[in-house]
């Protein structure tokens, strides 16, 4: 991952045109080719970026020497857009290899309620069956793919404390599912010890189905079936 701070404008050239002007911001470009620019005032949210695959051009002597621009830098995408930064003053600029992220763990707990559904899945419904844990997605592993009595498809994404990003998170693994012809069309679960309103009210207008979770219930019944409440 290569890290610039500088003083810069950025201009984008694509479907629609937007202007940044001149001031100290972080530009960031990651392995993937992706190219983003931050500002000191947001979490985590570029002010604007542009996704791989996609080129960047470095010029430090032409258009940049005839500006009297530090650097110049031109990021084009395949469809064509542009996104061009001018560097008055460069900060910093270095560079660092990370590897190969081992990608996020769940608590104990939310791993320990995948592997007891997983095990019991009918606890879900009479006659449904397991596909399987962590059923991989471009985007990320769903917790638990299952069919139902019907053979429908349902995908089950379990939270400790379910809120929004969860259910958003759902939310987006449902639209690529979807896109599979073999498995469509793929319902949804959202299953948490404690699922917050809005979390349900988004989840309910969404389609998606929300089940309550006793942890410690679950942990104690060792035969027979799991209960879920």
């Amino acid at each position: 991952m290569r890290l610039v701070i500088a003083r810069c404008s950025v201009d984008y050239a694509g479907r629609l045109t937007a202007h940044l002007p001149s001031a100290p911001r972080l530009i960031l470009v990651k392995a993937d080719g992706s190219v983003s620019i931050h500002a000191d005032d947001r979490a985590y949210k570029p002010l604007n970026w542009m996704s791989p695959p996609c080129t960047l051009k470095e010029d430090v002597n032409g258009e940049a020497a005839e500006t009297g621009a530090a650097a110049v830098w031109t990021v084009i995408n395949k469809a064509g857009e542009k996104l061009i930064i001018t560097m008055e003053e460069i900060l910093h600029d270095s560079s660092h290899e990370l590897g190969v992220d081992p990608g996020l763990i769940k608590d104990g707990v939310e791993a320990h309620l995948q592997e007891l559904l997983a095990d019991r899945i009918e606890t879900l419904g009479e006659g449904w069956t397991l596909v399987r844990r962590e059923y991989p997605t471009a985007i990320g592993p769903v917790d638990i793919l299952c069919r139902n009595s019907d053979g429908g498809t349902v995908a089950v994404e379990i939270k400790r404390r379910g809120e929004i990003d969860g259910v958003e998170q759902l939310t987006r693994y449902l639209e690529l599912l979807n896109r599979d012809p073999h498995l469509a069309p793929v319902k949804g679960i959202f299953a948490a010890q404690e699922i917050k309103p809005q979390a349900r009210v988004l989840a309910n207008d969404r389609g998606i189905d929300c089940v309550v979770l006793d942890y410690d219930a679950l942990r104690g019944i060792e035969d027979d079936k799991l209960r879920l409440f």
